[in-house]
């Protein structure tokens, strides 16, 4: 992978992590519009630059993640991260298989593009306004919703806050709590890819993720420029995704999922 690979990916990722649009979509459309080779290094990298889109959320709402007079919000992350933990594991294998369906993956980007047309709709009530007044039992239910995205193209973002609309909570709540969330979720999938997972099990090119980072300088500086990317993209889309959704809801994203999921899905189909 060229540092320009890397960075176009990171741009991606930063771009899409936090918006109801697929950053795993988007950044596999990306790889193989650009004829990148499909291997063990590129799929741990997409995942694990998720380590800088993280950061930024953390960056942006540090005075609510350091905050210790609100424990409440550690206790509720802990408790709707379990299913993510737990099912994540189970499914790996799967999931790791789909990866590179291009065709099933365009099919789940427009089918959730289609749910968020009406999303506006069906929740028009709200009752919770603050991450504060989220009784944990919602969170965790919150925290199944979010196991909806280990289908690729379905978007952790998109499966969570449409998991918060049905739990009562206001769309910035919604949105809050889903980039709060991810910080757990996405901690836990970068520490096991590269710590953890064997990627290629089964070769004998099988290696774990660090192993892949430090098998040559370049990977070295491919890996810490993608985050490092992938953190300042972040941090703008946090901004104006906030923005977006508060003013106009989730009708653009849904007509966007499904205008680039059809164009996809020609492509890839006379591929």
């Amino acid at each position: 992978m060229s540092l320009f690979e890397a960075i176009l990916l990171a741009i991606v990722e930063g771009l899409t992590e936090y918006l109801p649009i697929s950053s795993t979509a988007h950044m596999g459309f990306t790889a193989a519009l650009m004829g990148m080779q499909e291997s063990e290094y590129l799929k741990m990298f997409q995942v694990s630059i998720q380590f800088g889109a993280i950061l930024s959320i953390v960056v942006l709402y540090w005075k609510k993640f350091f905050d210790i007079k609100n424990i409440q919000l550690y206790y509720k992350l802990a408790i709707a991260v379990i299913p993510a933990l737990v099912l994540g594991k189970l499914l790996d294998d799967k999931i790791e298989a789909v990866l590179g369906n291009q065709i099933a993956i365009s099919t789940v980007l427009v089918l959730g593009g289609v749910v968020l047309l009406f999303v506006d709709k069906w929740f028009k009530n709200p009752t919770i306004l603050d991450e504060k007044q989220i009784p944990i039992k919602k969170a965790l239910i919150i925290g199944f919703w979010q196991c909806l995205a280990m289908m690729p193209g379905t978007s952790r973002s998109a499966a969570s806050i449409i998991g918060g609309l049905t739990q009562g909570l206001d769309r910035r709540a919604a949105a809050e709590f889903s980039f709060f969330l991810a910080v757990p979720t996405m901690l836990a999938v970068t520490v096991y890819s590269v710590f953890v997972k064997t990627w290629g099990e089964g070769t004998a090119h099988a290696q774990k993720g660090y192993e892949m980072i430090f098998a040559s300088n370049e990977n070295i500086i491919v890996f810490i420029v993608g985050n490092v990317v992938a953190f300042i993209v972040a941090m703008i889309a946090v901004k104006s995704f906030i923005t977006v959704l508060t003013k106009y809801g989730f009708k653009f994203w849904g007509w966007y999922r499904i205008i680039i999921g059809i164009a996809l899905l020609v492509f890839f189909w006379n591929n």
